[in-house]
């Protein structure tokens, strides 16, 4: 499957047909998650600030899983040569970095009313941070280097090194005594939360991932018509120079 879609013309084609419906899909999941989230229950102790986590904690999630999706394409650029995975890791960075971004917003609306304080330097958010700071280095070495194969492998060399801050974050509430509180939901004893949070959450959480391959999708079809463009400038440009070259 995946050598197939290794032409960029075949691949483009998948996107055209899948497209419209990812996006009907994804804005049904935000119509269905975003009513359940506003009507349903407040928190005994929280009130209605605990709202903030069907926004907040599927924005976290997603962060994470964005880096490991760059982190399997930066694998393929480096040991499986896949044409199109260089466009897959830098089509996914801006997205990851508005979702960390987002991640780390809502948790300081959350947790100035939890903790009393916008930020604290927890291992949580400490290294969340670095998730993002990393997101921008990508970002920024793509755009800094002009020859896009090797602006591809050193993004993937970056990826690869930095995907050692995603288990940091997924057990930092373990390793260390954090103010965060502990995973609720993905644990090997089941979720702890009441089903009246985790329905609306769970949904949120899957209108997010669809938000994220659709946007990725677009994305990636919007890189691969960029480089045809830039591609054909070039000939233009080398064609346009060849009769001066003649005399």
């Amino acid at each position: 499957m995946f050598s197939g879609l290794a032409n960029p013309t075949r691949f483009l084609g998948l996107v055209r047909r899948v497209l419209p419906t990812m996006i009907a899909v994804t804005v049904a999941l935000f119509a269905v998650g975003l009513w359940l989230s506003f009507t349903s229950e407040a928190d005994y102790q929280q009130g209605d600030t605990v709202r903030i986590m069907y926004i907040h904690v599927p924005a976290a999630w997603l962060s994470m899983m964005c880096y490991v999706v760059m982190a399997f394409a930066a694998l393929g650029t480096l040991v499986w040569r896949h044409p199109l995975a260089d466009v897959a890791h830098k089509a996914a960075a801006p997205i990851g970095a508005a979702f960390t971004f987002l991640a780390l917003l809502t948790g300081s609306l959350w947790g100035k009313p939890m903790w009393g304080a916008w930020w604290v330097w927890d291992a949580r958010l400490t290294s969340v941070f670095i998730l993002f700071l990393m997101y921008l280095g990508i970002i920024a070495l793509h755009r800094a280097v002009d020859e896009p194969a090797r602006a591809a492998r050193l993004a993937a060399i970056l990826i690869l090194i930095g995907v050692v801050n995603i288990p940091i974050i997924k057990f930092s509430v373990d390793w260390w005594n954090t103010l965060h509180q502990p995973a609720s939901v993905i644990r090997l004893d089941g979720p702890t939360i009441d089903p009246v949070f985790l329905w609306p959450l769970a949904v949120m959480a899957l209108a997010y991932t669809f938000a994220f391959f659709t946007m990725h999708l677009a994305a990636m079809r919007n890189e691969i018509l960029r480089r045809r463009v830039s591609a054909m400038r070039r000939v233009a440009a080398s064609r346009a120079e060849a009769p001066r070259m003649t005399h």
